[in-house]
């Protein structure tokens, strides 16, 4: 079975988990939508559970590429808090159907092997983003904190502030909020002496 047939089913799956939700989505309606026939499915992925956990590891490795790319190459600890959270409003609203799905709609029971394959894309972004942080901290351009702790005052407020985009509640592009949303994250992660410096992005 070729790669085409995966990929256009992955994609169909999207689109129906997005319309329907996961609960109301069907075989029927992704095989539907992919022009997709019941053995071809079923060559592919054993349910409908299997295709969704396929698709949230590929969803994932779509936005942590988006993220980790913003770290490439290593900024100084201002401008790579610009730059994440500009990766990640950026990957919100232009990929707005994958985001939704990895936010808002995957919520069901994962097998054993999905979790891990999740554990372990979450790992290599955590890596990265370390990999960035550590010299930092070590020249005391970044305040000291743990890794969950420096990402959750770096992507949460902007996530929290997507929520709304996602859920259709609010069509206002969040990316006008940028600046405000960097300011908060400099001021909560950057030494007050060194926040309070000139500095842009190049």
């Amino acid at each position: 079975m070729s790669s085409g047939v995966r990929e256009d089913l992955l994609a169909a799956g999207l689109a129906v988990f997005d319309r329907l939700g996961f609960e109301g989505a069907t075989v029927a309606a992704i095989r539907a939508r992919a022009r997709a026939s019941n053995g071809s499915f079923f060559h592919v992925f054993g349910s409908k559970q299997e295709l969704a956990g396929a698709l949230l590891l590929e969803v994932l490795r779509h936005y942590h590429g988006a993220m980790l790319a913003a770290l490439d190459p290593s900024p100084d600890a201002k401008q790579g808090i610009d730059r994440l959270i500009r990766a990640h409003l950026d990957w919100v609203v232009l990929s707005r159907r994958e985001a939704r799905y990895l936010f808002e709609i995957s919520r069901n029971e994962w097998s054993e092997n999905v979790r891990e394959a999740q554990r372990a894309q979450n790992a290599r972004l955590a890596e990265g983003i370390e990999r960035w942080r550590a010299p930092l901290l070590a020249s005391g351009d970044l305040l000291p904190m743990t890794p969950a702790m420096f990402v959750s005052q770096l992507i949460g407020p902007a996530q929290i502030f997507c929520r709304a985009f996602l859920s259709r509640r609010d069509r206002a592009d969040p990316r006008t909020e940028a600046d405000a949303l960097i300011a908060c994250a400099i001021r909560a992660l950057v030494p007050p002496e060194r926040a309070n410096k000139e500095w842009h992005d190049e």
